[in-house]
């Protein structure tokens, strides 16, 4: 299911599935990269949704690629990207 970006940034929860938030959005590559990596070994689920798109047209600005946390991982997610230096790129809550 495709989202657009003017939907809210929270995911509905399928069948099986926790909802999903979104924490950060951003057309640094590199810094979605950076957050991807931090979280997972953390042992945080992450998805990076449009970072395809935003690979793309990265020079326009309107396809940020966006990292999405389980409901219940989000908090944990924000305080160790907060931690590392990068509380400014957290969306708000």
């Amino acid at each position: 299911m495709a989202l657009s970006m003017l939907q809210c940034k929270r995911l509905p929860q399928g069948k099986g599935h926790k909802p999903m938030i979104e924490i950060v959005r951003s057309n640094d590559l590199v810094l979605i990269g950076f957050l991807q990596s931090l979280l997972e070994n953390a042992n945080i689920p992450v998805l990076v949704a449009d970072r395809h798109m935003s690979a793309l047209e990265p020079m326009i600005g309107a396809f940020p690629a966006r990292i999405l946390v389980p409901e219940d991982h989000a908090a944990q997610a924000r305080r160790l990207i907060g931690e590392v230096g990068y509380g400014a790129e957290l969306r708000d809550a």
